[in-house]
């Protein structure tokens, strides 16, 4: 038996109580025994309609009763239903909200942890090939090196060109290292800490180091010159030397402050020989100082001079390309055997 069923049953049973006690207990009337007992009998029929009702399901005999009584009361309560959904649906659409706008703010904080991971993952990439790079570059010098991060630049240590790095006494750095990067020389250790070193870059005006040219093994001393290109005296002022030409380190003895064989730059512009005792030249640097990340401290200098091993393969030349120009003779002409007038 359905709810509506047992609904109709019990409001029956009800019912047949009010006027059974509206009989039996009127104001000028008492109680009596007859009552009593037809009160009692009329809910044993109405528990036995009950028990009929449930056994018999869909062909109950009081269905025809039930259906009525659907009939009846089914309005009324869809009418109850109707007005109480709209508020129902209301908090049910402000919990979902919420629960829209968490998820949509979870997304937007997973969407930005991501792309701080990607960010993070670009970096870490470029610093991993310049870490392959520096270590290539030593393997090739034979350089023995511990790689440090650049903390600081510039402003930290005045107005010379300087950088902080995170490698200092405890990681077995001392003074007058050579300091060098996947591209070449970076400059010279010149202050220890326990745990960070300060590093004079090779552009600083008071940077000097020896030079050897690629090929010619000609001599000479490169000065900084902050941004601009490193300065070169050669020491044989009728030295043969062009744009173009490669210079690296010449080496000091015990191999500080510089080990030699490391890159330092590209010769730029060539000054005329005017007589002078040196002959000067300019050196763009292979070094980017304005945008340091990864370098590597040179804690044991190589066996031997690696010469010019370290230096990067020479850019091949750009072909220039030719035009021909083929002049072809009208048709006309061609028949006459004369140009045309």
């Amino acid at each position: 038996m359905g709810p509506l069923g047992l609904r109709f049953a019990i409001s029956r049973l009800r019912g047949a109580t009010r006027f059974l006690e509206g009989r039996a207990r009127p104001s000028h009337v008492r109680d009596t025994k007859e009552s009593r007992l037809l009160l009692v009998l009329l809910i044993a029929i109405a528990f036995a309609l009950i028990t009929v009702d449930i056994r018999g399901g869909k062909n109950s005999p009081v269905d025809g009763a039930r259906q009525a009584a659907a009939t009846v009361f089914g309005p009324i309560e869809n009418g109850v239903s109707s007005a109480v959904d709209p508020v129902g649906n209301a908090v049910s659409a402000i919990r979902d909200s919420g629960e829209r706008h968490d998820r949509l703010a979870a997304l937007e904080k997973e969407n930005a942890a991501l792309k701080a991971k990607l960010g993070s993952g670009d970096r870490n990439r470029s610093r991993l090939n310049q870490l392959d790079r520096m270590l290539k570059l030593a393997g090739d010098g034979q350089y023995g090196i511990k790689g440090a991060e650049v903390i600081a630049i510039g402003a930290a240590q005045g107005f010379s060109w300087t950088i902080t790095i995170d490698a200092g006494a405890n990681d077995g750095i001392k003074r007058d290292m050579t300091v060098l990067n996947a591209d070449g020389l970076v400059g010279r250790v010149t202050t220890v800490g326990p745990n960070s070193s300060t590093v004079l870059l090779a552009n600083d005006p008071d940077f000097t180091v020896g030079t050897r040219m690629e090929g010619s093994d000609e001599l000479g001393f490169a000065s900084g010159q902050g941004d601009r290109p490193l300065r070169v005296q050669l020491l044989n002022a009728k030295a043969d030397v062009k744009k173009g030409d490669r210079l690296v380190t010449f080496g000091s003895e015990a191999d500080k402050p510089f080990v030699p064989g490391v890159p330092v730059g590209v010769v730029s512009r060539v000054d005329p020989s005017g007589g002078d005792l040196t002959r000067t030249v300019y050196v763009t640097p292979f070094v980017g100082f304005t945008k340091l990340d990864i370098v590597g401290v040179v804690v044991q200098g190589p066996k031997k001079d690696p010469r010019d091993e370290v230096l990067p393969p020479k850019p091949k030349p750009t072909p220039t390309p030719t035009v021909t120009v083929t002049v072809t003779p009208s048709a006309d002409a061609t028949a006459t055997g004369r140009p045309q007038q």
